[in-house]
């Protein structure tokens, strides 16, 4: 038999006792019991022998100063042995002393992986001995004791409480859930509050999304601020599975509501800060944002969400799984399908090609550049949203997104000229195309752009980029492509089917960018074909310079595709210079403030 590789573990010698349920060293103990229990299913395979001795030796120079030497296995009287399989799994990729399997009075035991297992789990780090598992396609989640407060009053039908359901087991799903990871519960609440399950009763995953999918509403009336005390007194306490001993646990609370409450959320939201629960507030519908904000921790644009109709509210799901999102990087797991370059960021990642090369449509593959200069002329006009439900804060960020984008161009009369129109209730053109010659002036007319914060009516705004903007009148050239970016961030007060489909019609190349509370169907409707590329949606304007760069892409593809990639390879290399600069200097911070506590 050969030998199998595990980490060395600093301990002069170890016994294992499963009868009792536990493995005693003699600088520590674990509890079997806190293991995941997938882990050890029952097998009608034949029980493990009484005693099995193994020996542990070195293949080369010790890697620590000291090793396990000897162990020892007692029988496991839990009512079955182990599969062996998931445990083999565990030992894979480790490194450090070799296990050797020691013959016996019942012979050679070939099953000692299960003790290099046990040891391995023994020894790793993270609250109670377990570290946040690894999300495949995603990313891995903090440690978190997360708690749901929805709202199934009588204003919340059936249908719409479904929708509530939906948007939990999403946010579910994208989590690490296990005993000791991340734990879930949920407080449903109307008039009386109801305790659906406490965060120490399902310790996996599809319990509990099973346990979700049986929740039903209660559809009486809307006492907010009861369910918050509830969440504080018996939701969030140690009897109900909150790790109150362990301060790196974060404790958080996003509550689920669409109407006002009937009852006062300030001070009990406070005192629910107070101790140390992070709370999310999302509104639905006929919400009091008043309420809302008062729910809601600090800073108020990252906890405080608002959706027009449940029909919506999944959108935010994703928020919710980046929020949670700790270690990400898929490019150096290999988790994602680059041809040749792989750009990590948390939770995500970008590809990009090496010199000569051009991103494909895919965003995956590359194909090789057909050569430089012939770039065409390009009239490019921005349609922005200034509707009131943009936000002031949000309102600069979509500036900053324009900015981004005409970073990429190459602006001069011969090649992009850029046009600006912002629409709310009324449609005002910021700037006609050509008016402004370089990327200098563009980008200080952008910044000046006030903001108009009414209505939406894209429909009129798509017909005044066909009658005004694009005409040689307002500066439009002959022969050079037409590219629109409408950027939105809800549904249309009025038709757009006819302006989308005319502009089309006429070759604008139209891209659609939407965030928060867009309507999808109204995104592809407004976007050219092939649709999937030419439309882009984000729950958080935070996250719109990630569909920047995506558009910094496509809109130079149409011009010089491998002087435009580098370009943007430039600025993609620079941005995480920068980005490793300031985790170096937060580094630094850091270590100099542990230093003054020690001096202090």
């Amino acid at each position: 038999m050969g030998f199998t590789e595990i980490p060395c573990i600093p301990v002069e010698s170890l016994a294992a006792f499963a009868s009792n349920g536990a493995l005693v060293g003699r600088q520590g103990r674990a509890r079997l019991s806190s293991l995941d229990a997938n882990l050890f299913p029952p097998s009608p395979s034949p029980p493990l022998p009484p005693t099995t001795h193994i020996s542990i030796q070195r293949p080369g120079p010790p890697p620590c100063p000291m090793s396990v030497r000897s162990l020892t296995l007692a029988s496991w009287r839990g009512g079955g042995a182990f599969k062996l399989l998931p445990l083999l799994q565990l030992l894979q990729g480790h490194s450090g002393v070799c296990l050797q399997p020691r013959r016996n009075m019942m012979g050679t035991f070939s099953s000692g992986f299960l003790l290099c297992s046990l040891l391995v789990l023994l020894q790793k780090p993270g609250a109670q001995g377990v570290p946040p598992q690894v999300r495949g396609h995603l990313c891995r989640t903090r440690p978190t004791d997360l708690v749901f407060i929805i709202d199934s009053s009588r204003s919340v039908r059936p249908r719409e409480f479904e929708k509530i359901k939906v948007f939990l087991s999403q946010v579910i799903e994208s989590l690490d859930v296990g005993p000791n990871t991340t734990r879930v519960g949920v407080v449903n609440y109307a008039s009386a509050v109801k305790h659906e399950f406490p965060l120490k009763a399902h310790g996996t995953k599809a319990s509990l999304l099973q346990a979700v999918r049986k929740i039903e509403p209660l559809s009486t009336g809307t006492m907010t601020g009861l369910a918050i005390q509830f969440a504080i007194n018996k939701a969030f306490s140690e009897v109900e599975g909150a790790r109150l001993k362990f301060p790196e646990i974060s404790k958080v609370a996003i509550v689920v509501t669409d109407g006002r409450p009937q009852d006062g959320v300030k001070d009990v939201s406070a005192r629910a800060k107070e101790s140390g629960i992070e709370l999310f507030a999302i509104g639905v519908g006929r919400v009091d944002k008043h309420t809302l904000r008062q729910i809601a921790s600090e800073p108020l644009e990252e906890h405080v969400d608002y959706v027009e109709s449940y029909s919506v509210i999944e959108k935010l799901s994703k928020k919710f799984q980046e929020a949670f999102c700790v270690v990400s990087d898929l490019c150096a797991t290999g988790d994602h399908d680059c041809q040749q370059i792989c750009n990590s960021s948390p939770g995500s990642y970008t590809c990009s090609c090496h010199d000569g090369f051009i991103l494909n449509s895919d965003g995956k593959t590359c194909s090789a550049c057909s050569g430089g200069g012939g770039g065409s002329a390009t009239d490019l006009v921005f349609l922005i949203d200034g509707s009131k439900s943009v936000r002031p804060e949000n309102f600069e960020l979509v500036k900053r997104f324009i900015s981004q984008i005409v970073d990429s161009l190459d602006v001069s009369d011969k090649m992009a000229q850029v046009g600006l129109v912002q629409y709310s209730s009324s449609v005002r053109q910021e700037f006609p195309l050509g008016r402004y010659k370089t990327k200098k002036d563009i980008k200080a007319a952008v910044k000046k752009m006030s903001y108009m914060e009414k209505g939406t009516m894209t429909g009129a705004a798509l017909k005044y980029l066909i009658d005004n903007t694009f005409t040689i009148s307002s500066g439009a050239r002959p022969g050079a492509q037409k590219v629109g970016i409408v950027f939105t961030d809800g549904r249309s007060q009025d038709y757009i089917n006819d302006a989308a489909k005319k502009a089309k019609e006429l070759g604008f190349k139209m891209f659609a960018v939407g965030v928060g509370n867009a309507v999808e169907d109204e995104l592809r409707e407004i976007a050219s074909d092939p649709v999937a590329e030419h439309y882009f949606y984000t729950a958080d304007f935070k996250t719109i310079n990630q569909i920047g760069k995506k558009l910094q892409n496509k809109i130079c593809v149409e011009e010089d595709p491998c002087a435009c990639e580098s370009i943007v390879k430039f600025q993609t290399k620079v941005e995480e210079l920068l980005q490793a600069l300031t985790q170096k200097l937060e580094a630094v911070t850091k270590r100099l403030a542990a230093l003054e506590n020690n001096v202090i």
